[in-house]
């Protein structure tokens, strides 16, 4: 192992400019092929972990080419193979009982039981899935319970940092802190009624203050803990004792660890306003502390006053979106903050959160034209912005003059690019009115569509993708170069499609999809075919894992072209007698997973993209397609962290997906599908949206949102997911059938759908054929009882 670094501990100097965070999948994807190759067998652990090593030092060099520093800390050690709330549970120790075989003596988890935790293992469900505070990453939710091993149990973050020092590179770790550990855990099996993970924090105090003294002896100048949690004021527990956990944690681990055992703590807070638990943190023994002054406001002159001494870090540039920062305004901010602050405030520059959620480098998006690319900002533009409002703060406004000018100029010109407003479109909005928003009463609309559609009790059905094979892949790559004719691609496509209605009719299921081979991905492909949307070629970001997406970007008024869906459902309906699932993405989610407009209000934009698709389902409905899917798993994602911002927020969710499908007459069932989230704070607005059937993830937490329906009365279609698509198991027909069997005792059999939890894109075709084998045997076992 690399000797400790050599630091000087008299005083904590922090960075003028930093980043809470970076893009860890590499700028080539290169996590996601290292990954892949690894659990596909084409590479062993010591291949997986040269590759990972190799990322991690790329990275660290590339941010020090970029102007960040080695020698205070600048740059942030937040690499994870995975996910860094399971490397918190990895390195706690904190592993499931089910899972106990993968922990070694030394109690420490290997590569293979690090990822069956992720993924699964045999007959193993992993950790359940689910998403990151409001922003479209997924974590992997830690299961505690009264006896769950906590200890400091691996100390792969420490040997990381020694790495990196050994390379030549002092960084500053990043650690989820103790309390977002422990808030964003749930019980595990078996805990007795009334247990909270947050029951364990002095245990979980003491793990950190072993790693942070191991840190201290590694020779780390300073230790980075995020703590987003207190952001939040809608945990499962009263804010009071949130707080007071709080003040242990900082009592504990700022204040009886004391330097120069530990290294120095800077203590952010992302994606909020610290509000209340502000003061506390002032009044602690923590070195730094990082605001979000982009979703969170500047805190008020007396609480400001309280925190001179510490390094006050102010998180000006977004690090949720891709525009670039209005920099006279961000300096402007600073420099408020540092005069609130008062005389002696040491003031410090970073982005708002972690740039995981951005892409790496907008100056390689050669297609977006030179007409909006200047006014993006990705995660190396930020990086680049933070080094100017540090020497704007430091040196004076005069010192960045032509930066300052340059941005504004960038933001101006985007202002005013043909499409961003558009008269036809705000006319249509501004005549929509409640009728608009209304169908016929659910009683009609059951009955006509029992009439037409004729299904069985316990429909099955899937939510739309199936598998996408390397010849579709290759075909569109070929379109893309001009190496295949428009002909030539859709003749691909209409093979699939034929070949995945056969596929569904000979395994039973009653209810088909196309598949959605023509598909890259299900915002993406509704973006390029809408104006007021741009897309990326390498704007890639981390949704989980190995998984990537490319979030599309809504510059301007929203629009449809021409019909988007309906060819290739048509097809698919053309060769079957099945009913046959047209499925669109919702108003929210294409928000939500795009990087939106920040120049009017979402509401606004929502009702845009609403009746885009109105259009779209108008035409389906003509062309007798009778079910469309409007997936809105984002529905939740989009939730505000605040109580109080949550009213307004729902009420224009549920109008937008109104706008979109009350168009549909009484014998078109109109789905949705949501996933990821926990749903029992906005049942009221699920059912609100009034679809007629409601597909939810439910297969990892086994059934756990269904009391919660039952209780308010749910009345219409559900499908809880049998089948947990985001793991390679294949769940035994009386898997299913058990969870089926759990259903019923929440759902009538009248109202139960049967369906996976999300599309099957991710799988392979072996691996989903078999799956649905086993859903559909498990549905007609449990329908025969009945």
């Amino acid at each position: 192992m690399p000797s400790p670094v050599t630091v000087d501990r008299t005083v904590p100097y922090f960075p003028g400019a930093t980043v809470l965070g970076y893009p860890r999948i590499g700028p080539g994807r290169q996590l996601k092929k290292a990954l892949e190759a690894f659990w596909s067998g084409r590479s062993e652990v010591d291949d997986l972990q040269v590759s990972l090593e190799k990322l991690r030092m790329e990275t660290r060099r590339h941010l020090a080419d970029l102007g960040l520093t080695f020698d205070d800390g600048a740059i942030p050690l937040d690499f994870s193979p995975y996910d860094h709330v399971l490397d918190a549970a990895v390195m706690l120790g904190a592993v499931p009982e089910r899972f106990a075989h993968v922990v070694d003596a030394a109690g420490r988890v290997g590569p293979d039981g690090y990822f069956a935790l992720a993924r699964g293992d045999g007959e193993r469900a992993p950790l359940e899935l689910t998403k990151w505070f409001d922003s479209n990453y997924h974590y992997l939710v830690p299961e505690i319970g009264p006896g769950t091993p906590i200890r400091f149990a691996d100390d792969r973050l420490v040997r990381d940092f020694l790495q990196a020092a050994a390379d030549g590179d002092t960084v500053r770790p990043v650690v989820v802190g103790p309390l977002t550990f422990l808030l964003l855990s749930k019980p595990a099996e078996g805990s007795p009624k009334g247990f909270h993970p947050l029951d364990r924090l002095d245990d979980v105090l003491a793990a950190y203050a072993d790693l942070l003294r191991a840190f201290g002896d590694a020779g780390a100048p300073w230790v980075q803990l995020d703590e987003p949690a207190l952001v939040v004021d809608t945990w499962d527990v009263p804010r009071e004792r949130v707080l007071a956990a709080l003040s242990r944690g900082l009592e504990t681990l700022a204040g009886d660890l004391a330097r120069p055992a530990r290294p120095a703590l800077f203590l952010a807070a992302p994606y909020g306003d610290l509000g209340d638990a502000l003061p506390l943190v002032a009044d602690s023994h923590v070195e730094a502390v990082g605001l979000d002054l982009v979703r969170g406001p500047l805190p008020r002159p007396e609480v400001l006053r309280r925190l001179a001494g510490k390094v006050v870090v102010g998180g000006v540039v977004d690090g949720r979106n891709v525009w670039r920062t209005d920099l006279e305004r961000a300096l402007d901010l600073l420099q408020r903050l540092s005069d609130g602050i008062g005389e002696g405030a040491r003031v410090g520059v970073s982005t708002s959160c972690s740039l995981l959620h951005v892409p790496h480098d907008a100056s390689r998006e050669r297609r977006l034209g030179l007409s909006l690319r200047p006014a993006l900002a990705f995660a190396d533009q930020k990086v680049e912005e933070v080094q100017i409002l540090a020497r704007g703060l430091a040196l004076g406004a005069g010192s960045v003059r032509a930066e300052l000018a340059a941005a504004g100029q960038a933001r101006d010109a985007r202002t005013r690019l043909p499409g961003v407003r558009r008269d036809d479109v705000a006319a249509r909005v501004a005549a929509l009115t409640e009728p608009d928003l209304a169908r016929a009463p659910y009683e009609e609309r059951s009955a006509a569509q029992a009439a037409t559609l004729r299904l069985p009790a316990l429909p099955t059905t899937t939510i739309g993708s199936f598998p996408q094979t390397a010849e579709l892949r290759r075909a569109r790559v070929a379109l893309k170069k001009h190496d295949l004719d428009r002909e030539g691609y859709e003749r691909v496509v209409r093979e699939e499609i034929a070949r995945v209605v056969r596929l569904q009719e000979e395994l039973g299921l009653d209810v088909l999809v196309h598949g959605e081979p023509e598909r890259n991905d299900m915002v993406q492909f509704f973006a390029e075919q809408l104006d007021g949307f741009a897309v990326t070629d390498h704007g890639w970001v981390q949704s989980y894992g190995s998984r990537c997406t490319r979030p599309p970007i809504l510059w301007g008024d929203v629009a449809r072209r021409a019909p988007m869906t309906l060819p290739w459902t048509a097809y698919a309906a053309s060769l079957t007698d099945r009913p046959v699932k047209a499925v669109v993405t919702g108003p929210v989610t294409m928000l939500a997973w795009s990087f939106v407009r920040d120049d009017q209000p979402l509401a606004e934009t929502a009702q845009q993209v609403a009746l885009a698709l109105r259009d779209e389902i108008a035409d389906l409905q003509d062309a007798g397609i009778r079910i469309v899917q409007v997936d809105e798993p984002a529905l939740r994602e989009l939730l505000p962290l605040r109580r109080a911002d949550r009213e307004e927020y729902l009420a224009w969710a549920v109008r937008a997906f109104r706008v979109a499908t009350a168009v549909a007459g009484r014998d078109t069932q109109v789905h949705t599908h949501l996933c990821y989230s926990e749903f029992g704070d906005i049942l009221d607005a699920i059912d609100a949206m009034d679809a007629d059937v409601t597909s939810i993830e439910a297969a990892r937490s086994r059934m756990e949102i269904l009391p919660g329906l039952r209780a308010a009365g749910f009345c219409r279609g559900v499908g809880p997911g049998v089948y947990d698509i985001h793991s390679p198991r294949v769940p035994t027909t009386e898997e299913v059938a058990g969870l089926l069997t759990a259903a019923l005792a929440a759902v009538p059999a009248g109202q139960l759908w049967v369906n996976p939890d999300c599309g099957l894109k991710t799988r392979s075709f072996e691996e989903a054929t078999a799956a649905l084998t086993n859903l559909v045997q498990a549905a007609r076992a449990v329908r025969a009882t009945l």
